[in-house]
């Protein structure tokens, strides 16, 4: 079964990557959601997509300054108890185009310290576009799954390095598995033992298509919409 993974929550419902946008996630039956981390100046782990923000850099905050500035932005902690029981795609924000690049791959570490802490009860999936920062987190932390994030890269190109760093997912972009190339690379990757979940996927025809090619997941800004294409 294709599964449907609201992106940043059902983002067309309500602000994304916010607790109201996760919960209504879970009210439509998505089988999970796709969020985006980023680290506060004191240790925490914020839910958002970009780093900066009109008060300053999430990186150089600290916890209360964001609570203050930023009310409706979600802890990790917030967005995986809302999320019990559902798949939580975690994506790592850190490359170095954004202004809270860090080299040193921190902020897989404190995930997978706040993983442990939480008795490692939530059902996750740790991505990102920085093959470093999933090497991390495989690294400390086997158990957890890592997925590959690629944007307008040959899928099965993509599949040989997931390969070789022994992640368990790839993450590429719809225009990547156009036409016959989504079946190609969901029976390569299944050969393999590797998921193909595809984002950002929110027309009815390409979600029927992906399903039929036997791609994994679906990651859509429109849950609703993918379901009923599914017939769920």
């Amino acid at each position: 079964m294709t599964l449907v993974l609201a992106h940043r929550g059902a983002n067309r419902a309500a602000p994304e990557n916010t607790v109201a946008a996760f919960s209504r996630a879970v009210e439509l039956g998505a089988d999970g959601v796709e969020l985006d981390i980023h680290r506060s100046a004191d240790g925490g782990l914020f839910v958002r997509h970009d780093a900066t923000t009109p008060f300053g850099v999430l990186a150089e905050m600290t916890t209360a300054e964001i609570r203050r500035a930023l009310p409706d932005v979600a802890t990790l902690d917030e967005a995986l108890d809302v999320c019990s029981g559902l798949l939580v795609n975690i994506e790592i924000k850190n490359v170095p185009t954004e202004a809270d690049w860090d080299p040193t791959d921190r902020v897989a570490e404190m995930l997978v310290e706040l993983l442990a802490r939480r008795g490692e009860r939530d059902r996750v999936l740790v991505s990102s576009f920085t093959l470093s920062s999933i090497d991390r987190v495989r690294s400390l932390a086997p158990q957890v799954q890592t997925a590959l994030l690629t944007w307008g890269t040959d899928p099965l190109a993509a599949l040989a390095i997931v390969e070789s760093h022994g992640h368990s997912a790839l993450h590429p972009d719809v225009v990547s598995v156009a036409g016959a190339r989504a079946g190609a690379a969901a029976n390569h990757a299944h050969e393999r033992g590797i998921e193909v979940n595809v984002w950002t996927v929110n027309e009815p025809a390409e979600v029927t298509r992906l399903a039929a090619a036997g791609i994994d997941a679906v990651i859509t800004d429109v849950p609703e919409v993918a379901l009923r294409a599914l017939g769920r």
